[in-house]
Parts: structure tokens; C-alpha cells; sequence
């Protein structure tokens, strides 16, 4: 099988105003960085957030630190911050840990 990088983007609440109002991670997932980051940067314009984001950016920290993480703040509190991670799918089939098993004719 071909392995692929798809890219999970989470939107994760974070700081005090979590307790008051709890919400669960959104996690999504995306086959093409760029349509990624184009979505993610019109969803954040549409709700009034502005962001310094860039495809290079988030492409470097990707490749160094597997990981990319924005947080959003307002007056001073953080609302929520946005993860984007690598993920391979179908990776190569390994031995999964397991070893050969011991000869019994001893």
C-alpha cells in the first residue's frame, strides 16, 4: 500500500473561560497542507480572529518539531489554541513488537 501524510488540525479550548463553558477537541483532517491552511485561515477571518500564519512557517515547525501549535488570546485570557500534527496513514507493516517464537524441540 502507498503510505500518504494527512494533516489532524485541533481546536482545543484552553485558559479560564474553559471552566465556564467546557467544549471537546474539533478534530479534522486534511490529504494537501496548503487546502489546510487556506481553509483554517478563511474559517478564522469569517469568526473575526486574526492570525500570522503562514504555509512556511507551519511547514518548518512541522518538519522539526512534528507539530505545529497557534494560541488565540483575548483581552489578556486564552481562548482555545490550534494544533496541526503529521499523521501517516498506512504505514509500513512491521513485527508490531513481536518476536519469533522459541523452538520447543529442545
Amino acid at each position: 500500500m502507498k503510505q500518504q501524510t494527512i494533516y489532524e488540525v485541533a481546536v482545543i479550548s484552553i485558559g479560564s473561560l474553559n471552566t465556564v463553558r467546557t467544549k471537546e477537541p474539533v478534530l479534522n483532517y486534511f490529504s494537501n497542507l496548503q487546502k489546510c491552511l487556506d481553509h483554517l485561515l478563511g474559517a478564522l477571518a469569517v469568526h473575526g480572529w486574526e492570525s500570522k500564519m503562514n504555509y512556511t512557517a507551519v511547514y518548518r515547525n512541522l518538519k522539526a518539531k512534528g507539530k505545529y501549535v497557534a494560541e488565540f488570546s483575548f483581552a489578556g485570557n486564552k481562548i482555545f489554541k490550534i494544533v496541526i500534527t503529521a499523521r501517516t496513514i498506512n504505514p509500513s507493516i512491521s513485527t508490531l513488537g513481536i518476536e519469533d517464537k522459541p523452538d520447543s524441540k529442545k
